[in-house]
């Protein structure tokens, strides 16, 4: 076995963790306000990959490498390059939503004055934030 290849599969195994563990936080509408631990966790895919890489993981370390290094760079990237600040408008929980006309997914116009009188869920997702 390649001595990198160890590592390629803990680069893999990692990012992937930190992708389900995402995604679940995602799904359940509660990605943590502080977001180290995945940022960490991503960015520790991407040194095993790396590493991986420098200390020979041989074609299938590479084929296992080049993701995790990719996947785990990209959250980080995003936050970087692009921080949500929150205003002071913010609309919260039970709050009475301003009216509003947007396409839906059938090019259709979607009026937010048609929800009055129902309790609703508005889900406004950009990525990492």
């Amino acid at each position: 076995m390649k001595p990198g290849l160890k590592y390629a599969v803990a680069a893999l195994a990692l990012a992937a963790a930190c992708v389900v563990g995402w995604n679940y936080s995602i799904s359940a509408v509660a990605i943590p306000e502080n977001r180290a631990l995945f940022v960490a966790g991503f960015l520790a895919a991407v040194a095993l990959g790396v590493t991986a890489l420098v200390k020979g993981a041989g074609w299938i370390g590479g084929i296992l490498s080049v993701p995790a290094i990719l996947v785990g760079a990209l959250l980080p990237f995003t936050m970087a390059i692009s921080p949500q600040e929150q205003g002071s408008d913010v609309i919260r929980v039970g709050d009475i939503i301003p009216s509003f006309t947007a396409p839906d997914d059938n090019g259709q116009v979607f009026r937010s004055d048609s929800l009055n009188g129902h309790i609703v869920l508005i889900k406004f997702f950009r990525a990492h934030w």
